[in-house]
C-alpha cells in the first residue's frame, strides 16, 4: 500500500466494481492480509481481456492508483468455475 490503512477502502470499492455490459467476469473475494501482500482479491473470468479490466482498474482508477503501490497477478485454472 502507498497509504497505510487503506486496505479497507479499496476492498470497499472492489464490491462496487461490476461488470457493463456483456462482460462475463466478477470479483469473487477481497480482504485484506498480513505479509508479503496487502490485500488478496479473487476474480472469475472467462478469458484476459476480461481480467485485463480488473487489474487495469486497479492500476488506473483515481484512487486506487494513489492508495495501491504494486500489482501481483496470479492466474489459476479451474475447470467449469460458475459465474
Amino acid at each position: 500500500m502507498k497509504i497505510i490503512g487503506t486496505q479497507w477502502k479499496i476492498v470497499e470499492k472492489l464490491k462496487k466494481f461490476h461488470p457493463e455490459g456483456d462482460q462475463d467476469w466478477k470479483i469473487t473475494y477481497t480482504s485484506p492480509t498480513y505479509g508479503g501482500w496487502d490485500l488478496i482479491i479473487e476474480c472469475a473470468f472467462n478469458n484476459l481481456e476480461d481480467l485485463d479490466k480488473i487489474v487495469s482498474f486497479c492500476r488506473f482508477d483515481n484512487e486506487l492508483k494513489d492508495w495501491i503501490e504494486a500489482t501481483t497477478t496470479l492466474i489459476s485454472i479451474r475447470k467449469n468455475y460458475n459465474l
